[in-house]
């Protein structure tokens, strides 16, 4: 198990009752007062802690190693059903894009997210989860597929933003990215979005316009990540938290923004230290969404989420 920094208390304590676990083993002493005392303590620190994470705690958390990535969660959710598609027709196969056909009980789902990797190789093989413009072409391609066939879409955001190198620039990144969120503002099939990490910029954008869009207790959804806010305004990263804080970056400052319909609770201390019960609740997120979403007709469904997204921000005309 691996730990943050505003962790350490837990780990201490943790460690603590493994001691005196293994005291209690090794020898004719009673130790289960102790322990309890312990265990009882642990979970008072858990619930403090978790209960006053900062912006910038949260985006930590966001980025947890043993957090559950998109692959996980459709594999959860589907089982052996999900089949998925590669490649956007003109190109390559970005294989920091992943999407595919799958079913949560009889009902078929495209789903569509960002892949990040485990280790050092497969975080190279999936570019740390930052797409090329292909890969928001075949994001395209597999949301125009699921319109075809009367499919609704399910999109999981988790990337710290689309891939900058130049290639990606002599292809068009900006162009893709702006071309998938002018079509699915008008795909005739319901869109469910739901952040399951990191939401940083045009990246997340672009796979991002939905019907319903919910983000998950520990994630971030914000146009720039904290590190780079702070290197552009005080020309250094040390002031991330900070920035992080002004960015309004949390899912609590987004629904009060009105920028997103709801929260996905996760179990205590992040999805990664109960697995089932984040994919759960995920679970139940998209089934209840596409519920609200699925007797609409093509125009209502177009016209609501049009007028979702013209309301949101201040302006004047």
């Amino acid at each position: 198990m691996e730990y943050l920094d505003f962790e350490t208390p837990i780990k201490e304590l943790e460690d603590q009752l493994d001691k005196c676990v293994l005291i209690g083993e090794e020898s004719n002493i009673d130790v289960t007062e102790t322990c309890e005392q312990i265990q009882k303590k642990l979970v008072a620190t858990r619930k403090e802690i978790y209960k006053n994470l900062t912006a910038w705690q949260r985006v930590q958390l966001s980025r947890h190693p043993n957090r559950p990535y998109t692959l996980d969660y459709i594999n959860a959710l589907c089982g052996d059903t999900f089949m998925e598609l590669h490649g956007d027709r003109n190109v390559k196969d970005d294989k920091a894009m992943i999407g595919g056909l799958g079913k949560i009980g009889n009902q078929s789902y495209m789903f569509i997210g960002q892949q990040k990797g485990y280790n050092t190789k497969t975080r190279q093989y999936r570019n740390f989860g930052m797409a090329n413009p292909e890969g928001y072409r075949k994001a395209l391609r597999l949301m125009k597929m699921a319109e075809k066939f009367g499919i609704p879409v399910v999109t999981l955001l988790d990337t710290p933003g689309a891939y900058p190198g130049l290639e990606a620039e002599e292809r068009g990144q900006g162009e893709a990215i702006a071309r998938n969120i002018f079509e699915m503002t008008r795909l005739k099939t319901p869109i469910i979005t739901i952040v399951i990490g990191e939401g940083a910029s045009g990246g997340a954008l672009g796979i991002g316009v939905g019907d319903r869009v919910f983000m998950m207790e520990n994630t971030w959804y914000t146009v720039i990540s904290p590190e780079s806010c702070s290197s552009i305004l005080w020309r250094s990263w040390e002031f991330k938290e900070q920035a992080a804080e002004a960015l309004k970056l949390t899912p609590n400052d987004m629904k009060k923004m009105k920028l997103i319909d709801a929260i996905i609770k996760e179990p205590l201390g992040g999805a990664h230290t109960n697995r089932p019960e984040a994919f759960k609740n995920v679970k139940n997120t998209i089934v209840k969404a596409y519920a609200d979403l699925k007797d609409l007709s093509e125009e209502e469904l177009v016209k609501k989420r049009m007028e979702k997204y013209a309301e949101m921000g201040v302006y004047k005309s």
